[in-house]
C-alpha cells in the first residue's frame, strides 16, 4: 500500500500563510531565491508515495510545520511546537527546529523522531549540515521496518552522506516495552559501529553476542554487509553431538569470488576422529552453471586411515553444434572413499541419500530437433559394501547395478498421422549399450538350484516399434496398441548353452478401454458429483525362452493400481514376459460439485493369467493360470483437516492380507500435524510390520484454548511445541527410526533440541542430539535440526514462515 501524504494542521495558533507550506524552506536545499508574496509555491496532491532515484531525491524541495516559524529566508529559520520537516520519504519531527543558512545546518531538539524507508530514528538532539550531511545525533533509538529490529546508541556522528560512526551500540530484534526499561533476551553489543553506505559494508570493533545476559561470542573486529548482498567472512558455527565421532564443531566460511561464483569452507573438528575439511563451490555462467562439493579427513582416528567424498553437478549448454541440435552435457558424478562411508557420515552434506549405498557416476549428452531425440550416457556405480558375487550374497550387502559404458538412444516421437489414419501415433526407440561389472562372471545352465540368470559382461541392441491410437469422449475410451520389441546380445562369456549372442523379438498386442458414468447426489447436505469408472485391459505377447539371458536393467514393478494396468509387469528390456491376461477394475469418484475438489474415492483391480507365465526374473517361480491378487485403494479427504489414504493386496486363494497400508492425518490448524501410518508386508523374505507416527502440535494446559496463527510468528510467543516421528517394529517389538523432540517460540528467539536415531543395521544405529538457539532475525547458533524435522514429519511448518515484507512506505507520517 502506497499512501498519500495528507494535509497537516500545525499545534497552536499562527497565520495561514505560515501554516500551508513555506516557500522559504527551498533555502533547505541550500538555494535561497527572493521571492515575492505574490509568487507562492503551488503544490499539486499526489496519491502515490514513488521511488525516486537518490539524485532526484535530493533536489525535492522541502516542507516544514510548526506551531511558530520564525526568521530571514536567506538567513536563519526558527520553528518551534511540534516542528515537522518534510522531504519526500523523510520525515523529521522535534520540538524545535531550526537552519542557518549561512552554513547550512540544521539542529532539532527535544523529541526529536526521524521516519525513512520505513525505519524509525529517536534521540533527544540533531545536528547536521544539509549540504555535507555531517553532524551527530544524541542518545538514539531506532527500529528497522524490515527486520522489526531495536536497537540504541549512545550517539552517531554523519561523516559525510555514506559514512557514519555509532558509539556504544546494541542490537535486538526483542521488542522494546511501552514503558521501563529495556532488557531483551538477547542482544548483539559494539563499542563502535562503522557504516559505509558507498561500499555496502559495516565494520564493528568490540562485538559481543550475549543471551540471557550470558556471553556466547565475540569478536575484536567484524565486517558485515549491509544488504543482502553476498560478502565475504565468517558463519555463524554449528555444534553436534555424535555417538559415533563425538562432539562436533564446525566454522563455515564463506567467500564470495564474483557474481556468479561463491565458494563456502566447512572446516569441522570431530573429537574422536579428528579434522575434516570440507568444501563447497558454486558456480553460474549464461550457458553453464553447477557446484562442486567435497570433504578431507587426513587419518580418521576410528578408522586410522584417509576418509574423502565429493560430488560434482554440472549443465551446460552446448551452443554451436550444427550436427548435433539443441545439445546439453550434464554431468553427475559422486564418490567416497571406502565402503564405510555412509555409516561413519550418514549426515554427510556433499552426497544426498548416502543411505542407498549407490552412488552414480555419469556423464550425459543430449539434445534433439523436433520428433527426434538423442541420448549418449556414460555411468558407473560406486556401490557401498557390494556382494563380490550374486553367490551366497552376505546379509547388509548389496548387488551393484551394471556400468553402462556407454549407452547411445535416439526416440522418435511424431504427431499422430492425419487423413485416412488420423489419430494413430506411430513412435520408435532404439538403444546401444554395453553393460559390465567387476563382479566375479556367473554362469548358470537355467536349471541348477532353480536359478536363471547369467551373470555376464555383454552389449545389447535394443530396437522398440510402438503403433497406438487413442478415441475418447468425457464418458469412455479405447486404446488399441501394438509394439514391437526386439534386441540383440553379444556377450564376453559364454551362456550356460555354449552361446555368444542371443536375439529375441517380440510382439505384444494390448486394447486397453473405460467407461465413465456420472450422477449428482448430495451426502450430509453437500451437492456431490459421483462417477463410476469401469476399466479393462487385454494384453497378448508369445512366450521366448528368456531364462540364461542376463538381466542387465529389468526389475518387477511394485504391484499396484497404476502398474496392475501394465501390459509387461517388469521394467526395463532383459525380460518380457509372455502374457495373455484381462486386467479388470472399477473405481468410484465423488466430487465436490461446488470447487470440483475430489473428496473420495475407492478402486478395485485384478488380474487374469489366461495361461501360465513361464518368464520370470531369477529366483522366481513360473506364475500359474488363474487369478492374481486383489488390488483395493482408497482416499478420503473430506474436509481440510482429515486425509485418510489405504492401499490392500488381498490373496483370495488363502483369504490373507499379503500388503497392507493405512495412512490418516489429522491437521486441524497450523502447525498442528498428526500423521499416523501402518504399514504390514508378508510378502516372503521381506515380511515386516510397521507402526510410523508423526507430529507437530503446540503444548497447552488440558482444556485451554487453542491459539490462533500470527503470520510470520507461528502461535505467537511463550509457546512450547512438540515434534517428532517414530517408526516401530510390532515385529521385532523395537524403535527402528527415532526423531523427538521440543521447540520454545519466545518471539525473538527460538530454541529447539532433538534426538535423531537413525537405524543402520540390525546392531547398529547412530544417534546424535541437535540443538539450536535462533535468534528471530540475525542468525542460528548450534546444530541445524530443521532439515531433520522436515524431513521426516510429513507437513511440518517452520515457526518463522516468510511472509511478505512490510512496505517501506508502511510507516509514512
Amino acid at each position: 500500500m502506497r499512501l498519500a501524504p495528507q494535509p497537516h494542521t500545525p499545534c497552536g495558533p499562527a497565520p495561514a500563510a505560515v501554516r500551508r507550506p513555506l516557500a522559504v524552506l527551498v533555502a533547505l536545499l541550500g538555494a535561497a531565491p527572493a521571492l515575492a508574496p505574490a509568487q507562492g509555491l503551488v503544490l499539486q496532491p499526489s496519491l502515490t508515495l514513488q521511488e525516486l532515484p537518490a539524485a532526484l531525491r535530493a533536489r525535492l524541495p522541502v516542507t516544514v510545520e510548526g506551531a511558530r516559524i520564525a526568521g530571514r529566508v536567506d538567513e536563519r529559520l526558527d520553528v518551534e511546537g511540534g516542528a515537522v520537516l518534510r522531504r519526500h520519504d523523510l520525515v523529521l519531527r522535534a520540538d524545535t527546529l531550526s537552519h542557518t543558512s549561512a552554513d547550512d545546518t540544521a539542529i532539532a531538539q527535544g523529541h526529536v523522531r526521524v521516519v525513512r524507508l520505513g525505519n524509525v530514528y529517536e534521540g533527544t538532539r540533531l545536528q547536521l549540515k544539509l549540504d555535507t550531511f555531517e553532524g551527530r545525533f544524541d542518545d538514539v533509538r531506532f527500529e528497522l521496518g524490515r527486520t522489526g529490529g531495536q536497537g540504541e546508541a549512545a550517539r552517531v556522528d554523519f561523516l559525510d552522506e555514506h559514512r557514519s560512526v555509532a558509539h556504544r551500540v546494541r542490537y535486538s530484534t526483542c521488542p522494546r516495552p511501552a514503558s521501563g526499561p529495556w532488557q531483551p533476551a538477547w542482544a548483539v553489543t559494539a563499542d563502535e559501529v562503522r557504516l559505509d553506505m558507498a561500499s555496502d559494508t559495516g565494520e564493528a570493533r568490540g562485538g559481543r553476542l550475549e543471551f540471557q545476559g550470558v556471553p556466547l561470542l565475540a569478536a575484536p573486529r567484524l565486517s558485515f554487509p549491509l544488504s543482502d548482498a553476498r560478502k565475504s567472512g565468517w558463519l555463524p558455527p554449528t555444534l553436534n553431538l555424535d555417538n559415533q565421532s563425538g562432539f562436533e564443531t564446525t566454522v563455515p566460511y564463506y567467500l564470495n569470488l564474483a557474481p556468479n561464483r561463491d565458494a563456502t569452507l566447512y572446516p569441522t573438528l570431530m573429537t574422536r576422529r579428528g579434522l575434516d575439511l570440507g568444501g563447497e563451490y558454486r558456480y553460474l555462467e549464461p550457458t553453464y552453471s553447477g557446484h562442486l562439493r567435497a570433504a578431507y579427513m587426513p587419518n580418521d582416528g576410528l578408522r586410522s586411515m584417509d576418509r574423502w567424498a565429493y560430488a560434482v553437478q554440472h549443465q551446460q549448454a552446448l551452443a554451436g553444434l550444427n550436427w548435433l541440435p539443441g545439445a546439453g552435457l550434464r554431468l553427475n558424478l559422486n564418490r567416497v572413499s571406502d565402503d564405510d562411508y555412509w555409516r561413519d557420515f550418514p549426515r554427510t552434506s556433499v552426497i544426498t541419500n548416502l543411505s542407498q549405498r549407490l552412488l552414480a557416476n555419469e556423464a550425459v549428452l543430449s539434445g534433439g530437433q523436433g520428433d527426434w531425440s538423442y541420448s549418449l550416457l556414460a555411468q558407473r556405480w560406486q556401490t557401498l559394501g557390494a556382494a563380490p558375487s550374486i553367490v551366497n550374497i552376505p546379509a547388509e550387502t548389496i548387488v551393484a547395478p551394471y556400468d553402462r559404458v556407454p549407452s547411445l538412444a535416439l526416440r522418435w516421437r511424431p504427431a499422430p498421422w492425419g487423413g485416412a489414419l488420423e489419430g494413430w501415433r506411430l513412435s520408435t526407440d532404439a538403444e546401444l549399450t554395453q553393460f559390465r561389472t567387476d563382479r566375479t562372471p556367473v554362469v548358470w545352465d537355467g536349471v541348477s538350484a532353480g536359478e536363471q540368470r547369467s551373470d555376464v559382461n555383454g552389449t545389447r541392441t535394443l530396437g522398440v516399434l510402438r503403433l497406438s491410437r487413442r478415441w475418447e469422449t468425457p464418458g469412455w475410451f479405447v486404446e488399441p496398441s501394438v509394439q514391437l520389441h526386439a534386441r540383440h546380445y553379444r556377450f564376453e562369456q559364454a551362456l550356460g548353452d555354449g552361446r555368444r549372442s542371443a536375439s529375441v523379438v517380440l510382439p505384444t498386442a494390448a486394447l486397453d478401454a473405460g467407461l465413465v458414468f456420472e450422477r449428482a447426489t448430495t451426502w450430509g447436505g453437500r451437492a456431490l458429483a459421483q462417477t463410476l469408472e469401469p476399466r479393462i485391459l487385454l494384453a497378448a505377447t508369445p512366450y521366448r525362452d528368456q531364462r540364461l539371458l542376463p538381466v542387465y536393467d529389468s526389475a518387477a514393478y511394485d504391484f499396484n493400481l497404476a502398474t496392475i494396468y501394465a501390459p509387461n509387469p517388469y521394467a526395463g528390456n532383459d525380460r518380457i514376459a509372455d502374457a495373455r491376461t484381462v486386467t479388470y477394475g472399477i473405481t468410484t469418484r465423488l466430487y465436490a460439485q461446488d470447487s470440483g475438489a475430489e473428496l473420495a474415492s475407492l478402486g478395485v483391480a485384478q488380474r487374469v493369467r489366461l495361461r501360465e507365465q513361464r518368464v520370470t526374473l531369477p529366483n522366481e517361480t513360473a506364475l500359474a493360470t488363474g487369478r492374481s491378487d486383489i488390488l483395493i485403494g482408497s482416499t478420503l479427504h473430506w474436509d481440510r483437516q482429515w486425509s485418510f489414504t489405504g492401499t490392500w493386496q488381498f490373496n483370495t486363494e488363502q483369504h490373507t492380507s499379503v500388503r497392507t497400508v493405512l495412512s490418516a492425518r489429522y491437521q486441524p490448524g497450523a502447525y498442528r500435524v498428526l500423521n499416523v501410518a501402518y504399514r504390514n508386508n508378508e510378502t516372503t523374505g521381506a515380511r515386516s510390520r510397521l507402526l510410523d507416527i508423526a507430529w507437530q502440535w503446540p503444548l497447552v494446559a488440558p482444556g485451554g484454548p487453542m491459539p490462533s496463527a500470527v503470520p510470520g510468528q507461528a502461535l505467537g510467543p511463550g509457546r512450547w511445541y512438540g515434534v517428532g516421528r517414530v517408526n516401530y517394529s510390532l515385529l521385532e517389538r523395537r524403535v527402528v527410526d527415532l526423531v523427538a523432540g521440543f521447540e520454545y517460540d519466545a518471539g525473538c528467539w527460538i530454541g529447539r533440541i532433538v534426538l535423531e536415531r537413525l537405524q543402520q543395521s540390525a546392531s547398529r544405529a547412530n544417534q546424535r542430539i541437535l540443538f539450536q538457539l535462533e535468534l528471530s532475525g540475525f542468525s542460528r547458533l548450534g546444530s541445524n535440526p530443521l532439515q531433520a524435522l522436515r524431513q521426516h514429519i510429513p507437513r511440518y511448518q517452520y515457526l518463522r514462515e516468510d511472509v511478505d515484507p512490510p512496505s517501506r512506505f508502511q510507516r509514512y507520517e
